[in-house]
């Protein structure tokens, strides 16, 4: 008869030392990860509003005659796409978009780029941004509202 027992495995000590190991880890990490995907959905917005405001001057020197459009007439003369023009039911990369004409004369527009969600671990954006007809984009600090005016702070190129 053997009496002699082996055991192999882990002890249930190491098992919580490993767990507790990788929970330290993961709570360093998470944070940058959200803060490395509202960067990345500015990144985005910025684009956007350059997009916007390279398709304002095309659409006011072809099909605008003039004037300037908003996103729905410029979808139509296809200069935009559905992203952005449908962006306020669906934001594109956690921002909604609208591009707004002056009204008549449409000789200016305002176009904004707002955080769907703006604070808390789950928002898309700590910025606003516009741009107008002077092509220059700026950015004012997220409150969930559009801005009324292309008077925050430029962005750098």
């Amino acid at each position: 008869m053997n009496t002699n027992k082996r055991q192999e495995g882990f002890s249930l000590i190491e098992l919580l030392i490993v767990v507790a190991i990788i929970g330290i880890i993961a709570a360093i990490a998470i944070p940058n990860l959200l803060a490395s995907k509202r960067a990345a959905n500015e990144g985005s917005a910025i684009a956007s509003v350059r997009t916007i405001t390279s398709a304002e001057a095309t659409y006011q020197s072809t099909t605008g005659a003039g004037s300037y459009g908003d996103l729905a007439a410029m979808q139509g003369a296809g200069l935009v796409d559905t992203a952005l023009s449908g962006s306020n039911a669906s934001p594109k990369s956690g921002y909604k978009f609208v591009s707004s004409p002056a009204a008549n004369p449409k000789a200016d527009y305002l176009a904004t780029a707002t955080a769907a969600t703006f604070s808390g671990m789950a928002a898309t954006g700590t910025r606003d941004f516009a741009s107008d007809a002077t092509g220059m984009i700026t950015y004012t600090v997220a409150d969930g509202a559009a801005d009324s005016a292309n008077s925050g702070t430029a962005i750098g190129n």
